[in-house]
């Protein structure tokens, strides 16, 4: 049996290509969740690898949707060598159930993981620069320090809750918790 296994990284994307393409090779059952790759916890990788059975293949559009790392990814595929369980990436044409597809896994395998170090490093290196120029990255503060004196001011009283200070100040209350971890108790007496 063909398991597909979808991943997007954000709420705004979507599997819907990855889920025809799934669909296309055979796939009979398709385990989509929407969460990063790095995450070693992915909740529907899980089902997807205990649905399988031995003889089964684990089927994913692109390699860097079971695994962003190469040690995470050449993990993940022993497990299922272990098991009896196959693995297909339809993109780069890979299939470890032959010896030619287990050797094109670990070439591209390799190649992706150099793929991202090489992006690390020119990140790395264009912060630097930016850095040495005098620029910061990051986002901008949510809450200036005018902000934050209105936040306390709104917050010394009792009649409006947390969440009508958020709004009013046009933030989430995660993020005005962000700012007083202790909620009303952070604020000076």
């Amino acid at each position: 049996m063909l398991i597909g296994y979808a991943r997007v990284s954000t709420e705004d994307q979507d599997t819907a290509l990855q889920r025809d393409a799934l669909t296309e090779s055979g796939c009979e059952r398709i385990f989509e969740e929407t969460a990063s790759g790095a995450r070693a916890d992915r909740e529907q990788l899980r089902a997807a690898i205990d649905f399988a059975r031995e003889g089964d293949s684990l089927v994913v559009w692109k390699l860097d949707r079971l695994a962003r790392a190469l040690t995470q990814l050449i993990q993940t595929v022993e497990d299922l060598e272990r098991r009896g369980v196959g693995f297909r990436s339809l993109t780069e044409s890979i299939d470890t159930t032959t010896a030619g597809g287990r050797l094109v896994f670990h070439i591209f395998g390799a190649l992706a993981e150099f793929e991202r170090a090489i992006i690390r490093e020119r990140t790395r290196a264009g912060l630097l620069a930016a850095r040495n120029r005098g620029r910061m990255g990051g986002r901008r503060p949510s809450l200036s320090e005018r902000d934050m004196g209105a936040a306390r001011a709104l917050l010394a009283s009792p009649d409006l809750s947390f969440g009508d200070v958020a709004k009013r100040l046009g933030v989430s209350k995660g993020t005005l918790y962000r700012y007083f971890p202790g909620g009303r108790g952070s604020l000076p007496t």
